[in-house]
C-alpha cells in the first residue's frame, strides 16, 4: 500500500512538474520580445489573467501601449481564459515589381506565429515586423468543411499616445464612411473620440504625429472575405476595431482575418515610400495572371467633370478620342449615362472601341455596381456583362456607387477583380473604401477612388488647398489615388501651378484628368505648359520627399521617371518662398524647365527654362498660398 501512496505522489509531483515548466514556457514565450530586421520596433504579445494583449516600441519609446487582443466568433471570444503555446519564427525577404511611387517593392520582415489556446479553442495570431512596421491577424481554423461561422467582433485595440497630432478625414454625413472622401484635417488624439459630428467612428488609415519626426499610421492590409475596419476612438485613447455590420458577419471555412498595420514611420520620406500594405498581400495566381501585358498605366481624358453640351453623346464622346490622341494619353473615360443615353448601346460602344484602336486609344466605360444584377451577387449576371464589354474590345470598367466596405460589398470587389482579369478588363472602383494593397493580389485594379477629389469642385465643394497637401502623406501613401486632377476652369481656392502640380504629386497608375482636353489644347494661357500637360507619368521609377515638407503646409517630392527628374511642390495656406535642393540628381549637366506662381495674383504661370551649372544648385520658386510648382529637370 506504502509503494502504491509513493508512486502516486510521484505522479502527481511529475504533473505539475509537467505543468509549471508548461506555464514557465508559456510565460517565457509570452514575454519574449519580438524584433524587426533592423530591431528598432519592438512587439511582445502577453497572456494576462487569461487575456491576450500587445505592446509596440518603435526607436525606444512606445507608440503602442498594453492593448487587448481577440476575435468573438459565434459569441465565443477568442483571447479570454488564453494560454500561449509554442511560437514559430521565420524570415521573408523577397523582391517583387510594384507600380506608383517607385518600380520595385522590397518585401523584408520576421514572421512570428503564435498558437493559442482559448476556451477550449486552437487559434493562431501572427505577427510581421517590418522595419517600417508591425502587422498581425488572427488565423482560425474550420472544424469541418462547409462550416458557416458568425464573426460578431474584434477585441483588437490600438492604445495611442496621448497629446499627439492625429490627422483624419472629415464630411459631416454617413457619406463619410460610405466613400472614404472626407477633408483630411488633425486634431489631438486625446479629442478624437469627440470631434466628429457624426459620432467616434473613423475610416483609416490615421495618421500620427509622433515627434522626432516619426509617424505613425494605423490601418488594414489584404482585404479579403471579411467586412472592412473602421476604428472607434474612445475617451481613453484605445482605437477599438469596427465593422459596418452590427450584428456580425458570415465566413465560411477557415477565417482569416485581414492584417491589423501599424505603420511606424522615421521622416515622411519613409513614410511615403513604404511598400508595407502590399508586402502583407498575396502574389497574384499565376494562372489568372499569366499573361500581364494588357495592365497598362496611363492617362485618360473624361468628360464628366466638365460636362458641356453633347456630353455622353456618342458624337461628343469621339471628340474625346481624337483629343485623347492629340495629347497623346492612352484612355478615355466614358462616364455615366452611355447605357441610357445611347439608342443602340453595344452596337455603339464597338464602333467607338474600333476607332479609338485606330488612334492608340484605349475605352474605360462607367458601371454602377448596383445594377450589374439584382441581387448584386448575381455572378453569372455579371459576367455576361463583362462579355459584352470585352468583346466590344473596351479596355476596363469604373465600377462606381459600391458605397461600403460591408463583407457583402467586399466580396462583391473581389469577384469583380477575378471575373474582369479573366476577360483581360482592368477595374477602376469609386464610390469606394480605401485601399488595402489589393494592387498586388489583383493588378488588374489600376486605380480606385475612396479620396475626396476634384469632382467636389464641381459640388461646389471645393477643395482646400492644405487637404491637397495633406493627401501625400496621409490617404496618398496607400496607393492608388484617383483623385482626378487639374481643374482649371474650377480650381477653387487654388492656382493654376497648384492644379498642375497635383497631377504630378498624386500617385494613380490610371491618371483622369479632369480638365476639357479641348482647353488642354488650345487654351492659349496654357501653351507654354502644354508639354507638361501632355507628358505627366502615371508610374513612377522612384520619388522622394525633399526637406521642407510638412502634412498640410507644404509637400516637396522629387520624382524619377527613366532618366528624367520631377520636383513638385504643392502649397497650403501661406504664401512662401522656397529654396529647394537638388543634390538627389546624379552627377552631370541638366537643363532645368520650371513652371510656377506669380508673385501677383493671377490665373496664370511663371514659366523658365536654364541650364543648371555642373555643381549643381537649388531651385527658387514663389508658393502662392494654394500654390503649386513643377520643374522638369533632364540631363543634356
Amino acid at each position: 500500500m506504502k509503494n502504491k501512496i509513493n508512486t502516486w505522489m510521484l505522479c502527481v509531483v511529475a504533473v505539475l512538474c509537467l505543468v509549471l515548466v508548461f506555464m514557465q514556457t508559456s510565460c517565457a514565450g509570452a514575454e519574449k520580445s519580438i524584433l524587426s530586421p533592423n530591431r528598432n520596433i519592438r512587439a511582445q504579445l502577453t497572456a494576462s489573467d487569461g487575456q491576450l494583449f500587445y505592446t509596440v516600441s518603435f526607436m525606444g519609446e512606445q507608440v503602442i501601449a498594453r492593448s487587448p487582443l481577440g476575435i468573438i466568433i459565434d459569441q465565443d471570444t477568442l483571447g479570454m481564459n488564453s494560454m500561449l503555446g509554442a511560437m514559430a519564427e521565420e524570415s521573408i525577404n523577397e523582391r517583387y515589381i510594384t507600380r506608383g511611387f517607385h518600380t520595385e517593392a522590397i518585401d523584408h520582415c520576421n514572421q512570428y506565429t503564435y498558437n493559442i489556446t482559448s476556451n477550449d479553442s486552437q487559434f493562431k495570431i501572427q505577427f510581421r515586423l517590418y522595419d517600417d512596421g508591425v502587422a498581425f491577424r488572427y488565423i482560425v481554423p474550420k472544424a469541418y468543411e462547409g462550416q458557416l461561422r458568425t464573426v460578431n467582433t474584434e477585441l483588437t485595440s490600438f492604445q495611442v499616445p496621448s497629446n499627439k497630432p492625429v490627422w483624419f478625414f472629415e464630411r459631416p454625413s454617413d457619406w463619410k464612411l460610405k466613400t472614404y472622401a472626407g477633408e483630411w484635417t488633425k486634431t489631438l488624439s486625446d479629442s478624437l473620440y469627440c470631434i466628429s459630428p457624426n459620432g467616434p467612428v473613423q475610416g483609416s488609415i490615421l495618421l500620427y504625429e509622433l515627434g522626432n519626426e516619426h509617424y505613425m499610421g494605423i490601418t488594414e492590409a489584404a482585404l479579403y472575405n471579411y467586412s472592412g475596419m473602421r476604428l472607434e476612438a474612445k475617451s481613453d485613447l484605445s482605437l477599438q476595431a469596427n465593422f459596418t455590420e452590427k450584428e456580425g458577419f458570415k465566413v465560411e471555412n477557415d477565417i482569416t482575418t485581414p492584417w491589423r498595420v501599424i505603420i511606424l514611420a522615421d521622416g515622411l520620406n519613409s513614410l511615403v515610400n513604404t511598400d508595407i500594405i502590399t508586402n502583407l498581400n498575396p502574389a497574384p495566381d499565376p494562372k489568372l495572371f499569366a499573361d500581364t501585358e494588357w495592365i497598362k498605366p496611363g492617362r485618360s481624358v473624361w468628360s464628366w467633370w466638365t460636362e458641356h453640351d453633347g456630353y455622353m453623346t456618342p458624337g461628343y464622346e469621339k471628340q474625346f478620342i481624337d483629343m485623347a490622341a492629340e495629347l497623346g494619353y492612352e484612355y478615355t473615360t466614358i462616364d455615366e449615362g452611355w447605357e441610357r443615353v445611347w439608342t443602340n448601346k453595344w452596337a455603339q460602344l464597338k464602333e467607338m472601341c474600333d476607332y479609338a484602336r485606330t488612334k492608340n486609344v484605349g475605352i474605360f466605360v462607367w458601371k454602377r455596381s448596383g445594377t450589374f444584377s439584382d441581387p448584386v451577387d448575381d455572378y453569372a449576371t455579371m459576367a455576361h456583362f463583362l462579355d459584352s464589354v470585352a468583346a466590344c474590345g473596351a479596355v476596363g470598367l469604373k465600377i462606381d456607387f459600391m458605397d461600403s466596405e460591408s463583407k457583402k460589398t467586399i466580396d462583391f470587389d473581389i469577384r469583380a477583380l477575378q471575373l474582369c482579369a479573366e476577360r483581360h478588363l482592368m477595374v477602376n472602383f469609386h464610390g469606394c473604401q480605401k485601399p488595402s494593397g489589393e494592387i498586388r493580389t489583383y493588378p488588374n485594379e489600376i486605380t480606385r477612388e475612396g479620396i475626396r477629389g476634384l469632382e467636389l469642385n464641381k459640388m461646389k465643394q471645393p477643395i482646400p488647398p492644405a487637404h491637397n497637401v495633406a493627401l501625400v502623406f496621409t490617404r496618398g501613401i496607400l496607393n492608388n489615388s484617383d483623385y482626378t486632377p487639374v481643374g482649371f476652369s474650377n480650381p477653387g481656392n487654388t492656382t493654376w501651378a497648384h492644379q498642375l502640380a497635383t497631377a504630378y504629386a498624386f500617385t494613380s497608375p490610371l491618371l483622369t484628368v479632369a480638365e476639357h482636353p479641348s482647353m488642354l489644347l488650345n487654351d492659349a494661357r496654357l501653351a507654354n505648359v502644354l508639354s507638361f500637360i501632355k507628358e505627366i507619368p502615371a508610374t513612377w521609377d522612384e520619388t522622394k520627399v525633399l526637406p521642407g515638407s510638412s502634412i498640410g503646409g507644404t509637400a516637396i517630392l522629387a520624382r524619377r521617371k527613366g532618366n528624367d527628374w520631377y520636383v513638385v511642390a504643392l502649397n497650403g495656406d501661406t504664401p512662401k518662398s522656397m529654396s529647394i535642393p537638388t543634390d538627389f540628381l546624379p552627377s552631370g549637366n541638366w537643363i532645368v524647365s520650371s513652371v510656377g506662381d506669380s508673385a501677383e495674383p493671377s490665373e496664370g504661370f511663371v514659366h523658365g527654362s536654364y541650364d543648371m551649372p555642373a555643381d549643381g544648385m537649388p531651385l527658387i520658386c514663389y508658393l502662392a498660398a494654394g500654390g503649386g510648382f513643377v520643374a522638369k529637370c533632364t540631363l543634356k
